[in-house]
């Protein structure tokens, strides 16, 4: 990997978090979008939220030994949260910041990588009182990410975030955005993978579906099924900030702010404390 890594260490709300995911017995949590509709006078933006499942943190997908995929050599980590989703649905349109109901369908757009768009993550832990509130950027992996001019920027991007793990060694295999994506196809369950097989999301179920080969209820055992992998995306939002609410003493509910700064020492909140690029800020809940 030629583009640089990033030199942070661990996001200080990292391991608290991922010690609150543990103790959830499902870890879903509301995606908040901004669809952009074409109308007469200029586009309408209008607010979308749904329930979506975390597949994890970034580069860290944990092997399951019903997973047959080949997995990508333990090289790397990220604060960068992952799910995934069918390329057909609308809210892809969303993740690339698209205005949608015009002439334009960008189809053709949709059927890559890309995305750039604002999202907002939210986990309520209910086991812990508390709210995770994250807001950054999404981006979006296809089929072609490595090969692509959209999917090499998309990997520049990403890698700024990604860090080398301390125990890895420099030699070995190499680490391959593909094989990651393939990777969490494999870590689903048939049946999930079969969903890719569906017929179009959306669309009336009074219409004829065109292609026979889309129905519900289908098993994918092939984790290079063609059909269920040019319609299945991997998705990782890089998060810029962190709005966390500690509710386990209603006496003393407790709020943090973080703020992604990068390289920056000074804080410009006032409290405010700098550790590992972010900025973090107690305010009133």
């Amino acid at each position: 990997m030629a583009t640089p890594l990033s030199t942070l260490g661990p996001a200080p709300w990292r391991q608290s978090f991922l010690e609150h995911l543990s103790a959830m017995s499902s870890t879903e949590f509301t995606l908040g979008t901004v669809r952009k509709i074409a109308s007469e006078n200029g586009p309408v933006y209008s607010p979308r939220a749904r329930t979506c499942v975390f597949r994890g943190l970034f580069a860290e997908l944990k092997a399951n030994p019903n997973n047959t995929a080949q997995m990508n050599p333990d090289l790397y980590e990220s604060d960068l949260l992952t799910f995934t989703t069918d390329r057909r649905m609308d809210k892809v349109a969303e993740l690339f910041g698209l205005e949608t109901g015009g002439k334009d369908d960008h189809g053709e757009r949709l059927k890559g990588s890309g995305g750039g768009a604002p999202v907002e993550a939210v986990f309520w832990v209910r086991e812990k009182a508390t709210q995770w509130r994250f807001r950054g950027r999404v981006y979006v992996l296809a089929p072609g990410v490595e090969t692509s001019e959209e999917g090499k920027r998309v990997i520049a991007t990403l890698m700024e975030r990604m860090r080398r793990k301390e125990s890895s060694s420099p030699d070995g295999e190499e680490w391959s955005f593909s094989r990651e994506i393939t990777a969490h196809f494999g870590n689903m369950s048939p049946i999930m993978r079969g969903s890719f097989r569906n017929p179009p999301p959306g669309v009336p179920v009074a219409l004829s579906v065109d292609d026979d080969r889309l129905k519900l209820g289908q098993q994918v055992t092939d984790l290079n099924d063609e059909l269920a992998r040019s319609n299945f995306r991997l998705v990782v939002i890089v998060p810029d900030e962190l709005d966390v609410v500690d509710l386990t003493d209603p006496a003393r509910s407790i709020r943090w702010l973080y703020t992604f700064v990068g390289n920056k020492s000074e804080p410009t909140a006032p409290g405010g404390v700098i550790e590992d690029g972010w900025e973090k800020v107690e305010v009133w809940p």
